[in-house]
């Protein structure tokens, strides 16, 4: 008995050993080779950006070295570093980082043969879109037109390389003439934790240079549509509950400017726009079926239409958004206190209950729960346009959710202004000086878009729209004549 159980702790740590030298040996292939040094990086210029860089890369493993006009170190220059003349540091490095403005490229001329054969990185941006004729990365490969220019880094900024918080700015696009050299810059950035986007050739640097310069360019659109849109409701409805009331019946509803205005505004913006973001669609479906075919280019407005849905979407829920915030304080309001309590007052001086109005009761509820289920869709919607949600579904279900679930939602959103107020229509007093209520203007752009949707899904016009968005041509000369002009063009 006794040499059984010697038998067994002696098999029990045999293994026990086996496998921690196995783990330990998985440890040691995890580890990576320090001795396998990395290449020397060389950067000409010790401004911000030079500096930030060039600290970055040393936490990398890179060796760096700094070429300046003066051979005396600064003192913000990162200690592990080594700074030497131009000339002495572009001989030590095959990946040269020219951090430095263009206006300051003449000297460049001067090391041409020293540069011959050796990559030369340009991060520089300029001050405002298409400032020269040419990139500056252009520019520096005709200066220097023994050396391989590759663009990149210029659409990170100096604080982000500091401060760690890369986020914002991990993608770097990268782009030149020479495969080897712009892989081995890309490997460069991987290595530095950043995402490279290969975008071509160097005739793309203009382009990536104007990347930082572009304030917000989709949301330019949406938000000076929003701003004149919300201009124009505020106004108006502040003509037709404010200044006819106090014209008319002598009634001070100025204090309607804080809540009960925008709580009419908010909604009708988000319902416009979410109409807006789905009648470039139904534009692109009619243009489509009369020319019978889809390889034809859509006129420019249509085009930028249609890539700024998305941000004209998150517009409309943030409308949205506030309209239900400002729905969820109307219990709260001085006003509405003082109306109920007015209310329950006469009735108990009258001695009379209101009896409760069924229809009324459907109507209200009815209201309300299109209305949630609208708002829940339409967050919906928002969180799946999201990139980090977005990227881990396939085409078909972001297809689904943006188009299905988005005619519902408009649907839904529609029959809670239908129903809000639908038995207004024909009533007088809903058009004070004529104007209609304001939530009737609202419903114009979302029914034409749901009726035209309607008719575009109908069998007699569905199936050729499918068989054209398929390759289907009415008229194939067209493309067989674009073909024969963009071979010659090309030849």
């Amino acid at each position: 008995m006794f040499c059984l159980v010697c038998s067994y702790y002696f098999f029990f740590f045999f293994f026990f050993f086996k496998q921690m030298n196995k783990n330990s040996s998985n440890i040691m292939a995890l580890t990576p080779n320090t001795s396998n040094k990395r290449e020397t990086i060389c950067i000409f210029g010790t401004g911000d950006f030079g500096r930030a860089l060039g600290h970055k890369m040393i936490q990398s493993g890179y060796p760096v070295v700094f070429g300046s006009r003066s051979a005396q170190k600064p003192s913000l220059i990162p200690k592990d570093a080594e700074m030497l003349s131009h000339a002495e540091a572009a001989q030590k490095a095959a990946i040269i980082i020219i951090a430095i403005q263009r206006q300051h490229y003449n000297f460049l001329t001067s090391l041409a043969e020293i540069l011959h054969g050796k990559v030369l990185v340009d991060v520089s941006n300029n001050l405002k879109i298409n400032q020269y004729p040419e990139s500056n990365a252009e520019y520096l490969a005709q200066l220097v037109p023994g050396a391989k220019v590759v663009k990149a880094f210029n659409t990170v900024s100096a604080w982000a390389l500091q401060s760690g918080t890369l986020d914002a700015s991990r993608q770097v696009f990268v782009c030149g003439d020479d495969m080897e050299a712009k892989q081995r810059v890309m490997d460069v950035v991987r290595a530095l934790g950043l995402t490279p986007l290969d975008q071509g050739t160097l005739l793309a640097a203009q382009e990536i240079e104007n990347y930082p310069l572009q304030l917000f360019p989709l949301w330019k659109f949406p938000i000076i549509l929003s701003l004149c849109l919300t201009t124009f409701f505020f106004f108006y409805c502040l003509i037709r509950d404010v200044i006819y009331s106090y014209v008319y019946d002598n009634q001070d509803f100025s204090f309607f400017i804080t809540i009960s205005i925008p709580n009419r505004v908010c909604p009708i913006l988000a319902l416009i726009l979410l109409a807006l973001v789905y009648l470039p669609g139904v534009l692109a479906a009619i243009i489509q079926l009369y020319r019978g075919t889809k390889y034809r280019r859509f006129p420019d407005w249509l085009d930028k239409w249609m890539l700024c849905r998305k941000q004209l979407g998150l517009v409309a829920l943030a409308f949205a958004s506030l309209h239900v915030l400002y729905t969820l304080v109307i219990p709260i309001r001085s006003f509405v206190r003082w109306r109920i309590s007015s209310q329950i007052i006469s009735q108990a001086l009258n001695n009379k209950t209101e009896p409760l109005n069924n229809t009324y009761a459907w109507l209200s509820d009815s209201y309300l729960a299109l209305g949630i289920l609208g708002f829940f869709l339409f967050v919906l919607l928002g969180i799946t346009s999201l990139p980090s949600v977005s990227n881990n579904v396939n085409w078909r279900e972001f297809r689904f959710v943006q188009s299905k679930l988005g005619y519902l939602t408009l649907i839904l959103c529609t029959a809670h202004t239908l129903v809000y107020g639908g038995n207004r229509f024909l009533s007088p007093s809903s058009y004070r000086w004529y104007l209609p209520n304001a939530y009737m203007l609202s419903l114009i752009v979302p029914c034409i878009v749901l009726v035209v949707k309607f008719v575009l899904i109908l069998p007699c016009l569905d199936k050729p729209l499918t068989r054209i968005r398929q390759g289907w041509e009415r008229n194939p000369q067209y493309s067989e004549q674009s073909n024969y002009i963009i071979n010659k063009s090309a030849v």
